[in-house]
């Protein structure tokens, strides 16, 4: 294209994960190239109205940048500073034509497929993971089931439903006991950014954090505590994907990673790269690209793994479709020590989405 390239950067959204997003959509904004690309920002507030133009903007709580604004986008926006209906799709047309989608969505009702579908149908090309890959990635019991398929080394685990909790709470503690024990870890099983997640050192930690679960998901995941080290890997690619240098995460939590320690308090250290052997560094960028290829990943994805201290084997904990993506998240920070700077790494991710939407035009 000759023309600047038109990019609508989707953000917020229903799920626990609406404050990350607008960080990962801000940082995105700042650094997309005014002189390539014109922004649309479509800002989904927590109710999922559909916001578009200046009124995303006011979402974002930022001074607007008027300069990623051309005078008809701005001009358009002006007409829609009134939320759609509750759940109504925006009318893409009537901001005019959008070339690409950079849903900066995290969590349910946006990493999860649903809206991947929508763009789809729309016929429109998005950064990232397609519906399957997103769903798989989502969905915490679905990821581990593919990976226990690839052959990929996982900690042990259980999947418990909500329903069955709420009907039969000591069954399925005593299960929980018999097969994970203590220390063992509580997740909601379609949720990220650590919301939600509780350690359970005893019987009433865990009826307190399958209860903690239980309020964001239907389907639980317990995990076997691992004494291991943090290591993620940042993929990058379609069919032919491309690893990182592996980083490690140093939480300033004594439990995990937790989300206070992630977005709050500002003490968990990441180390790029990590303190690995050459043998290591290879093996778990390979194990990295194998997870991507299993779920069939597409665009990026971050890929976390342990590093068990006794064993010193890889354990997958889990892949990220869309992972936090502030200038000061691990995705980018990891590509940036690789080599490609966070401003190259959009442009990377856009001319992605764009090749990839052509080659799925070329089917019949």
């Amino acid at each position: 294209m000759n023309r600047k390239i038109r990019v609508g950067v989707v953000f917020g959204g229903k799920s626990g994960e609406h404050e990350v997003s607008i960080q990962s959509a801000r940082s995105v904004i700042e650094n997309l190239d005014p002189a390539k690309f014109d922004v649309l920002p479509i800002g989904i507030d927590k109710k999922g109205t559909w916001h578009v133009g200046l009124g995303a903007y006011n979402a974002l709580g930022a001074p607007i940048p008027t300069q990623l604004l051309t005078d008809e986008v701005e001009a358009e926006a002006v007409t829609e500073l009134t939320p759609l209906a509750q759940g109504a799709i925006m009318p893409l047309s009537s901001v005019g034509d959008i070339d690409v989608i950079l849903p900066i969505l995290h969590g349910p009702f946006g990493e999860d497929g649903t809206v991947q579908g929508l763009f789809e149908l729309l016929n429109l090309p998005y950064v990232g993971a397609g519906v399957l890959a997103s769903s798989v990635g989502m969905d915490k019991a679905m990821m581990k089931k593919v990976f226990a398929e690839e052959g990929l080394k996982q900690a042990r685990y259980e999947v418990v439903l909500r329903s069955r909790f709420e009907r039969e709470p000591e069954l399925v503690t005593e299960r929980v006991e018999a097969s994970i024990g203590y220390p063992c870890f509580i997740k909601p099983a379609n949720l990220g950014s650590s919301v939600g997640i509780s350690k359970a050192k005893n019987r009433e930690e865990l009826h307190l954090a399958l209860q903690l679960a239980a309020k964001y998901d239907r389907k639980i995941i317990i995990e076997e505590a691992v004494d291991g080290r943090e290591i993620e890997v940042a993929v990058l690619g379609n069919e032919e994907p491309a690893a990182s240098v592996a980083g490690e995460i140093v939480s300033s939590s004594e439990d995990f990673y937790d989300y206070q320690a992630k977005y709050l308090d500002g003490e968990s250290v990441m180390i790029i790269p990590a303190d690995l052997t050459p043998e290591q560094s290879d093996e778990v960028r390979q194990l990295a690209i194998q997870a991507f290829l299993a779920i069939d990943g597409s665009g990026l994805s971050r890929v976390d793994f342990f590093l068990c201290r006794k064993t010193g084997q890889f354990l997958i904990n889990e892949i990220n479709t869309f992972p936090g993506f502030t200038i000061f998240s691990m995705y980018p920070k990891l590509w940036e020590v690789t080599g490609l700077p966070y401003d190259q790494l959009l442009e990377k991710l856009i001319e992605l989405a764009i090749e990839r939407h052509e080659d799925k035009n070329r089917e019949r």
